[in-house]
């Protein structure tokens, strides 16, 4: 059974792909069986994924920990809230599916290992890793400064940010000045948070009005009050914000700016636990696959090619600390 927000994201999804597919499809397309409409959507939203898979690599496996060895799964831990199509539930609303849960399980099959998806809130993640409940953490992790004090990244795509409005609201936002005086919806302990919260003081020392910040746990939560007008834009995650607006036809993407602010290109990275002796073998399995070609295949499987890094690297420059 759907919890009530759940269900409430199930169904503004499932309305939006159908307005899209009204004006294109027969009516005898329109009453073809739900895996080929989401299909014709440009997406396949079911739980049967087909997933993009690669062979293991025995030399890349050996550099994994023996205890990961031993254990013979990877567990990946990642947001609990959905957030197409990074991270998100299919259609029967319990299989979790997209582009992080398939980069997942092709680093999994590099590794010979399988693939234990995990779910919790955004700051839980970070304690299921230093606990050792979880291996790694991939759910669209900004690398930064201070995060790189206690854990080890291997990048595997760049990280844009955008902001997203009503369609026809008249909203641009180029640059940090635009958000002064506009009502924001953001995740809380995002790297978007702090850049937003980064730029209002900023502008409220140059005489300009703050940004009144407002939070949402999870990444849909914002689709009902951006509609209605209660806010005016909502910052986070450059594919999710993409996917929304081709979905419902009723937003557009208003800005996009780099995860890691205005001098450095952000990065998003597996995250693992700092000096495990993982990060080495993630690395070179996400090298692999970009490679041999399966890693361009999701990203192109999700529309998020305008993502893609050349090679993964671990530990870059990320977000500067924050005073």
């Amino acid at each position: 059974m759907f919890s009530p927000s759940r269900r409430a994201t199930f169904l503004i999804s499932a309305l939006a792909t159908v307005g899209l597919l009204s004006a294109a499809c027969s009516s005898a397309d329109a009453e073809s069986d739900g895996a080929q409409v989401t299909a014709a959507a440009g997406y396949n939203l079911t739980a049967d994924q087909n997933r993009i898979t690669t062979d293991k690599v025995d030399s890349i496996a050996a550099e994994l920990p023996q205890d990961i060895r031993d254990r013979g799964t990877l567990r990946v831990t990642g947001s609990a809230g959905s957030a197409p199509p990074l991270r998100f539930y299919a259609d029967d609303d319990t299989t979790l599916i997209g582009s992080e849960t398939d980069f997942a399980y092709l680093i999994g099959d590099v590794l010979g290992l399988k693939v234990d998806l995990q779910t919790a809130d955004w700051a839980q993640n970070f304690v299921r890793v230093d606990s050792g409940e979880a291996d790694a953490f991939l759910s669209n992790v900004t690398v930064t400064e201070e995060r790189k004090e206690k854990y080890d990244f291997a990048t595997y795509r760049l990280d844009t940010l955008a902001f997203e409005a009503k369609k026809g609201s008249g909203i641009s936002i180029k640059e940090p000045k635009d958000v002064a005086g506009k009502k924001i919806a953001v995740s809380s302990g995002t790297n978007q948070e702090a850049l937003l919260v980064k730029w209002s003081e900023q502008n409220v020392a140059a005489g300009l009005a703050p940004t009144d910040i407002s939070y949402y746990q999870n990444t849909t939560d914002y689709y009902l009050p951006l509609q209605s007008g209660r806010i005016d834009a909502y910052f986070g995650p450059n594919p999710s914000s993409q996917f929304h607006a081709k979905q419902s036809g009723e937003t557009e993407v208003v800005g996009e700016f780099s995860g890691a602010g205005d001098t450095l290109q952000g990065q998003i990275a597996v995250l693992v636990k700092k000096d495990n002796g993982l990060i080495k073998a993630i690395n070179d399995a996400i090298n692999h696959t970009i490679e041999n070609g399966t890693y361009q295949q999701i990203l192109e499987r999700w529309n998020i090619t305008s993502e893609a890094v050349d090679t993964s690297l671990i530990n870059p420059p990320g977000l500067p600390k924050t005073k």
